[in-house]
C-alpha cells in the first residue's frame, strides 16, 4: 500500500525491474514518450503508447486498479476534450488526443508509483548539473519538475475522494458537487505542501 503520510507520498515499495530502474533512466523515458505521443497525436501512437504503459504496470507488478485509479477521476476531462476535438477536427483528431493523454497520465502514475521523491529530484539535479554554468539552479527545477509528477495521481486520489463524497451525498448528477470540494481538497492540500516546503526553507 502506498504511503499517504504526506502530501507527496505515492510511492508504492517494490522490487520489480521497473522500482530498480534508475530515477533518472525513468524521467528520461517519460519526457521522451510524451513528447514522441504529443507530437504525433494519432490513434496508433496513442493506442501503443496506452499498450506500454499497460505492460510497464505489469513489469511494476502493480495490478489493474492502480492504473484504473488514475485515470478514472479524468473521465469528465477527458470526455470534454473528445467532444471538443471531434466539434472542431474530426473522430481520429479527438481519439488521438483523449488517447494521448491517458497514456501520459498512465505513465506519469506509474513513474510516480515506482520512484521515491528523493530519488527523483537527485536524478534531475544530476542532469541538469551543467546547467549551474548558465545560472540556473538545478536543485529548485528538480524539485518543481517533481512536484508536477507527483501532481498527476495526487489530483486524481482528490478527485476520487470528491466523487465519493459527491455519491454519498446523492448528488451524481451536480457538477458542482464534484468541483467545489475538489477544489478546497487541492487548495487544503497545496497549503500543506507550502507549509512543508516551507519548513525545510525550499519556499524562497
Amino acid at each position: 500500500m502506498a504511503d499517504r503520510g504526506t502530501a507527496l507520498a505515492v510511492y508504492v515499495p517494490g522490487s520489480s525491474v521497473i522500482h530498480r530502474l534508475p530515477a533518472g533512466l525513468k524521467l528520461l523515458a517519460l519526457v521522451a514518450a510524451g513528447a514522441a505521443v504529443l507530437a504525433l497525436g494519432s490513434p496508433l501512437s496513442a493506442g501503443i503508447a496506452v499498450a506500454v504503459a499497460a505492460l510497464g504496470f505489469a513489469a511494476a507488478r502493480l495490478g489493474p486498479r492502480y492504473a484504473w485509479r488514475g485515470v478514472r477521476p479524468t473521465w469528465i476531462f477527458l470526455l470534454g476534450i473528445f467532444a471538443f476535438q471531434w466539434w472542431t477536427a474530426d473522430l481520429s483528431r479527438a481519439v488521438g488526443v483523449v488517447g494521448s493523454i491517458v497514456a501520459l497520465v498512465l505513465a506519469a502514475t506509474l513513474v510516480s508509483l515506482t520512484t521515491r521523491t528523493t530519488d527523483m529530484i537527485d536524478a534531475i539535479v544530476w542532469l541538469l548539473g551543467p546547467l549551474r554554468r548558465v545560472g540556473v539552479n538545478p536543485d529548485r527545477v528538480a524539485l518543481q519538475l517533481a512536484l508536477g509528477v507527483r501532481a498527476v495521481p495526487l489530483v486524481a486520489e482528490l478527485a476520487e475522494t470528491a466523487r465519493q463524497a459527491q455519491y454519498a451525498r446523492g448528488r451524481r448528477g451536480s457538477p458542482r458537487a464534484f468541483a467545489v470540494p475538489l477544489v478546497v481538497r487541492a487548495l487544503r492540500r497545496a497549503d500543506a505542501m507550502s507549509d512543508a516546503l516551507h519548513a525545510r526553507g525550499l519556499d524562497d
